[in-house]
């Protein structure tokens, strides 16, 4: 099954993916709701845990693929936008993790660490790739690819190093 493929077939059941995507933030109210205060504690921690990678990962996902979108196929126009694979997951991404952070400091979710620096690393992965598509390096054909491996692996840890640095 291809991307495409994967696509239309949820363009097919829009009521499935639609229904997840309202569900987890209402299950956030709900438990933001039920264990009011109690939220850095066991069992709800575990429980946000599993809401915020349950929604950021096809957030996340989506907001890449709308950026790679009209980036590098430049023949998108935004009126072409799929509400569906596109929209809908980032809001819901956004409003959950609103209702989560009205509970529990992000800082005591287990895991959510490794999701921030995740989307910095797309992050900064797509800017590097933005700057190499734009530059047009002609000149380091000759160069071999082991080298160009490595000075991409460089600037992405200076891309990360400096955003940590001004975040911090």
């Amino acid at each position: 099954m291809t991307l495409g493929e994967f696509f239309n077939y949820l363009g097919e059941h829009p009521l499935a993916i639609a229904g997840f995507f309202l569900v987890i933030p209402l299950i956030a109210l709900l438990a933001g709701w039920v264990g009011q205060g109690e939220g850095q504690h066991s069992p709800w921690k575990y429980l946000y845990s599993l809401l915020v990678y349950a929604v950021c990962i096809p957030g996340i996902f989506s907001v890449t693929l709308s950026v790679y979108l009209f980036l590098f196929e430049r023949g998108g126009s935004i009126m072409n936008t799929n509400m569906l694979t596109q929209v809908i997951p980032v809001i819901s991404m956004v409003l959950s993790l609103s209702i989560i952070r009205k509970n529990v400091a992000f800082e005591t979710i287990p895991g959510f660490g490794k999701l921030s620096s995740l989307m910095m690393t797309i992050g900064a992965v797509f800017v590097l790739m933005y700057l190499l598509n734009r530059l047009h390096l002609v000149a380091l054909v000759f160069v071999p690819v082991q080298y160009l491996v490595l000075i991409v692996i460089g600037l992405l840890i200076v891309f990360r190093y400096g955003f940590r640095q001004l975040i911090a």
